[in-house]
């Protein structure tokens, strides 16, 4: 006697918060281009068509990915630069999380967005900018806060803000790629204190 057909099973639903923070670890660990859409479906255990319909295509993952990482960072991150603390505390405060950040021990080492598609295939340019924007905003956003510093008389009228925000923004940066090759929290806020040392303003913790 045959035996009747089976029937196929639903499609896996897959939570979209769920999905987005597997995306983003992958991306993280793999890069945007080391990171191909079968890597994605099969850490998700969903097939391409379910991928396509919950996120688009892979650029569109990757970029909802990266603002649901960087939203569960920013908050705190802002509330730190945004506090009432003088803002030399405020900064080291706000460096030595983004170290805690580069250097979890359950999590890929540096920061996604720091060193993100900073060499890439001219197809992927579109990513590059991307990453490259929220390094930029990052950055506007020390400016904004050191804007702050000097009207409130905690850095002098001269100090040029953009440069100051752009050089702590590059030891940022450079705490991502050294976390990447194995540098411990330590070493980072050691780096942190260092930098700290050029800070051309009034120093009150």
């Amino acid at each position: 006697m045959d035996q009747p057909a089976r029937k196929r099973g639903r499609p896996r639903l897959l939570d979209r918060d769920v999905g987005l923070d597997i995306a983003a670890r992958l991306f993280w660990e793999r890069g945007y281009e080391g990171t191909s859409t079968a890597d994605l479906t099969k850490a998700m255990g969903i097939n391409p068509p379910t991928l396509y319909s919950m996120f688009g295509s892979k650029e569109e993952l990757y970029r909802q990915a990266l603002d649901f990482s960087v939203s569960r960072e920013n908050g705190r991150r802002s509330e730190i630069l945004q506090s009432s603390l003088p803002v030399y505390e405020a900064l080291r405060l706000y460096l030595y999380d983004i170290a805690d950040g580069d250097t979890q021990p359950d999590k890929p080492p540096g920061c996604m967005v720091s060193t993100a598609v900073l060499q890439h295939a001219e197809e992927n340019a579109s990513v590059a900018r991307m990453t490259a924007g929220l390094r930029e905003a990052s950055i506007q956003t020390l400016k904004a806060r050191f804007d702050r510093a000097v009207e409130e008389d905690e850095l002098p009228s001269a100090t040029d803000t953009d440069t100051l925000a752009r050089f702590y923004g590059a030891i940022i940066q450079g705490m991502s790629a050294q976390a990447c090759d194995g540098a411990c929290n330590a070493l980072l806020k050691r780096m942190i204190d260092l930098a700290l040392a050029a800070w051309p303003g009034k120093i009150i913790t």
